[in-house]
């Protein structure tokens, strides 16, 4: 099967309906809900040797379909713990999840050393 050239992207109107993951069916993944099932692959992922300017519409294009998308949340969240390398999943490009991960480990990093410092200062 062809797919259509990335030159004319176009979002299909969904309505947005956010459910929210607790009143989900926890039976059925959440990737099944999934907007981006319904539109082009080519979207969230860059071709080899995309120009910059295609490829920063192509991310623009493909996280207006992640922004009406229910499961955004959760498709974010796998992307972070798998890591995905590529590609735009739940709104965010590979260099935007390289930023939030980074920015958890220094969360983690300054945690850890102010329940440190408070275990030392509890035993002086």
């Amino acid at each position: 099967m062809l797919q259509p050239s990335h030159s004319s992207l176009q979002v299909a109107a969904v309505p947005s309906q956010r459910v929210p993951a607790q009143d989900r069916d926890q039976d059925v993944p959440w990737h099944t809900e999934a907007v981006c099932r319904r539109d082009e692959a080519g979207l969230f992922f860059a071709p080899s040797k995309e120009p910059t300017a295609a490829r920063l519409s192509r991310e623009e294009a493909a996280k207006r379909v992640c922004a009406r998308c229910p499961v955004m949340v959760e498709c974010r969240e796998h992307a972070l713990l798998q890591p995905e390398p590529y590609g735009v999943w739940g709104g965010l490009t590979a260099a935007e999840r390289r930023v939030v991960l980074a920015r958890r480990r220094r969360r983690e990093l300054e945690l850890k050393k102010a329940a440190s410092a408070s275990r030392v200062a509890a035993a002086s």
